[in-house]
């Protein structure tokens, strides 16, 4: 008879728990000056939107300020936050169309402390259109972030991290979220199709950097969605590994039925199951990313 407690699920829980006692003596560095990325893949599916309000979520356990910017008309970054954004609610469409301030906008999140969002709503899909004729249409959601950084240094209420959310599509709100930038977090789905999708968005990032923002760079790959089960993840985790060595972080964050979950109750993996794989995974990675800005930064 195998001993139950050397069993597959017995090693898995000892590994989990020895990581939550390891997070627990962690502390999280803060960046030399506010860190603004853009969480893209034109790919659709890849856990976009989840790896930005639960990387978010996760630097606002480590006690860092984080701001999500939903950019993205259906509004998911803003409901899986418990955000208002509902008929009327003013959000991203009036700071891009209306020119409002975002400080005006912003609501603070009320299940995660130092986390703050400016939501969707539908109105949003509607300023693809009206944003053509408009001066300076590209560059917008730039300006009124830097108004609102400037204002939040000048109050002494800095704010760490800016996480735009935008849509898979590389239209004028995806424009706008790439101008406002200076760094690209992709994430990317340990399937084969992935990797074709990578290709596409490092061809507009190249595109965007030559005509609208110079500082642009791709700074962060997570792993989403991985199965150490298969070989095809393996595989497609050594390509992006061989092409990418210091963009790739070193956590993976698993396929995990919580993270599916937590959305459907107006929540972030962090908030719903916080002592689970996805929980501790999404903290790790936050972890890795807040050290290894804070190491480029300078601090």
């Amino acid at each position: 008879m195998s001993d139950i407690f050397d069993s597959p699920i017995a090693r898995q829980l000892a590994e989990l728990n020895a990581k939550k006692k390891s997070l627990k003596k962690e502390i999280a560095p803060r960046p030399g000056k506010t860190r603004v990325l853009t969480v893209s893949n034109q790919k659709g599916g890849v856990g976009k939107t989840t790896t930005t309000v639960n990387l978010a979520a996760a630097l606002a356990t480590f006690d860092l300020r984080v701001l999500v910017i939903d950019n993205d008309p259906q509004g998911n970054a803003s409901t899986a936050l418990n955000i208002e954004h509902r008929g009327d609610t003013p959000g991203t469409y009036e700071v891009l169309i209306e020119g409002m301030p975002l400080r005006e906008v912003i609501q603070a999140s009320p299940d995660h402390k130092n986390l703050f969002c400016c939501p969707a709503t539908l109105d949003l899909a509607g300023a693809e259109i009206e944003l053509v004729p408009m001066e300076s249409r590209e560059t917008r959601l730039r300006t009124a972030i830097e108004q609102y950084l400037k204002e939040t240094d000048e109050s002494g209420d800095r704010v760490d991290y800016v996480f735009i959310d935008c849509p898979p599509s590389l239209g004028l709100l995806t424009i706008n979220a790439f101008a406002a930038a200076e760094e690209v977090l992709i994430p990317i789905q340990s399937e084969y199709y992935a990797l074709e999708g990578l290709g596409q968005l490092l061809g507009s990032i190249d595109k965007l950097r030559g005509y609208l923002n110079p500082n642009l760079r791709v700074s962060t790959i997570l792993m989403t969605m991985f199965d150490k089960r298969t070989n095809l993840s393996h595989d497609v985790l050594s390509e992006i590994q061989q092409h990418f060595p210091d963009e790739l972080l070193d956590t993976v964050i698993p396929r995990s039925v919580r993270i599916s979950e937590a959305p459907s109750f107006n929540k972030t993996v962090i908030g719903y199951d916080p002592e689970g794989v996805g929980a501790v995974a999404y903290k790790e990675a936050a972890l890795e990313m807040a050290k290894q800005g804070a190491s480029t930064n300078g601090n």
